[in-house]
């Protein structure tokens, strides 16, 4: 039995729901269960995961048709997650032993797309999410994932396609020596709205976390980032940090950024940040004064920016390829 429809639609005062809407972000209506066309996944073999109690995971767990899974032994992989027609859904499990790295890229012309992961992480994982979906668009992104002992998992999402886009995130540190380093970096533009929430459990202590997200908006563009960082109780020896960080392109742009701690162990380190700016007027004439047009000078700006979210991220191919992809992203803005 499904059970999105026995699950009470959230309020906008909840946290999690109060700068995009369920209503919002549903497809169609939100008593409707649609039919959906899969996500083409270039590899994987057929799995199955559980139906969920959360909204999000539940209704994308009700229409996909396809759920896929990918195993990392000590290995680096891409694999491509293409989308089209109306409706797209699609779930994916991930289990990673030894030093692997994964490439998700999400692309194509969807008009809605519903992506579910759960990950299990054991040795160390560098893994790049990129979303290049088309620029009309709706994405709902729900991922879970799981840390054990002595084990880290390097965390990359660009966000710079679609253009109504939710995502929640949530991090458990289920064993000692458990550690994530996850970067977020997001490009707004035109009236594009990007909302991240990421979520970090400490369960255990002797764990460390470190969450960075970077966005850029121009235009009319949202942004919106929200942090929630649970210590539990008795998970002394905890080492957590998140950094929310906004650079406004023009005086329509608008960006949110909300970290929050929940911190019930004595023994920890505990630290959150969030800062807004415009961009530095002396930046762009010095580049200007080098021959750079304003927009050229602009985009130079913002790839430094966005690319900075990523300090934490030490695989190279991961770096590499989300550098690549926004040079080409930010190449497209300016030549329209």
């Amino acid at each position: 039995m499904m059970n999105y429809p026995n699950i009470t639609i959230p309020l906008r005062s909840e946290h999690l729901w109060r700068y995009t809407s369920w209503k919002r972000i549903h497809p169609t209506n939100v008593d409707e269960i649609p039919t959906a066309d899969p996500v083409k996944f270039s590899e994987g073999e057929d799995s199955k995961i559980e139906d969920s109690d959360e909204i999000a995971r539940s209704f994308i767990h009700s229409v996909s048709k396809i759920c896929k899974r990918i195993n990392l032994v000590g290995e680096n992989k891409e694999v491509d997650l293409r989308c089209s027609g109306h409706i797209c859904a699609g779930e994916l499990e991930i289990n990673s032993e030894g030093d692997s790295s994964l490439i998700l890229r999400i692309s194509g012309d969807a008009g809605w797309t519903g992506i579910r992961l759960i990950g299990t992480v054991s040795g160390n994982l560098s893994v790049a999410v990129v979303n290049d979906l088309s620029k009309d668009g709706h994405f709902l992104r729900a991922e879970d994932w799981t840390i054990n002992r002595d084990s880290s998992l390097e965390f990359a999402t660009l966000s710079v396609g679609g253009f109504l886009n939710k995502s929640d995130i949530r991090v458990k540190l289920a064993g000692k020596g458990a550690e994530l380093r996850a970067g977020i970096a997001s490009n707004g533009h035109a009236s594009r709205h990007d909302d991240h929430h990421f979520e970090i459990d400490h369960s255990i202590g002797y764990t460390t976390s470190s969450l960075v997200m970077h966005a850029a908006c121009s235009g009319s563009s949202h942004s919106i980032g929200t942090g929630l960082l649970k210590i539990a109780d008795g998970a002394d020896g905890s080492d957590a940090a998140q950094v929310f960080r906004n650079l406004l392109l023009s005086e329509k742009a608008r960006a949110e950024a909300i970290p929050e701690l929940e911190v019930l162990a004595d023994d920890v380190k505990a630290a959150h940040g969030a800062a807004s700016a415009p961009i530095d007027e002396n930046q762009l004439h010095y580049l200007s004064s080098r021959g750079l047009s304003k927009s050229q000078a602009s985009s130079l700006i913002v790839e430094g920016f966005l690319m900075d979210a990523f300090r934490h991220v030490k695989n190279d191919i991961v770096v590499d390829c989300l550098r690549t992809r926004l040079l080409v992203h930010l190449e497209c803005l300016i030549n329209g």
